[in-house]
This record gives structure tokens, C-alpha cells and sequence, in this order.
């Protein structure tokens, strides 16, 4: 299974929650396209076709590379020894 950079993943929640606030303060027809796209963005990247389950999906992807980099630093790599 492909997983998306999460790098990407985070500009796109960034760009969707930017985009949310600004309509949200002032209805623009430019800026409900842009929200539009990044949605859709958003929901291919994550597999679902609903924009609360990507979003879910995205923050559950961003957690668990957060969770994996503090067991890298506490020296813990998630490898197992098999004896």
C-alpha cells in the first residue's frame, strides 16, 4: 500500500484549514474553488471520499510518524529480535 508524504500531507491540512477560515469569515467564490480542489486533493491522497475521513486519516498518519520518531529517539526502532 502506498503511503503519501506527509509532508504533502500536512501543506494540504494546512492549505484546507487556511482556506475553511477564510470562508468562513467572508464567502469568495475564487477561495471555495481552491477549498473545492484541496478537499478532493485530500480525499484521493487518503483513500476515502468524504473530507471528515480524510482529514481523520491524515491526522492519524501524521501522529503515527510523530509516535515512530519518539521511539527512534528514546532508541527504540520498532524492529523485533526473533530468537
Amino acid at each position: 500500500m502506498l503511503v503519501p508524504d506527509r509532508k504533502v500531507v500536512r501543506e494540504l491540512l494546512t492549505r484546507y484549514a487556511s482556506l475553511r477560515i477564510a470562508q468562513a469569515e467572508r464567502h469568495v467564490p475564487t477561495a471555495a474553488r481552491r477549498l473545492e480542489d484541496v478537499s478532493y486533493t485530500l480525499c484521493v491522497m487518503m483513500g476515502t471520499s468524504d473530507i471528515t475521513d480524510a482529514i481523520a486519516k491524515a491526522d492519524a498518519l501524521l501522529l503515527t510518524k510523530e509516535r515512530s520518531e519518539e521511539a527512534d529517539a528514546d532508541g527504540e526502532n520498532g524492529l523485533t529480535l526473533v530468537g
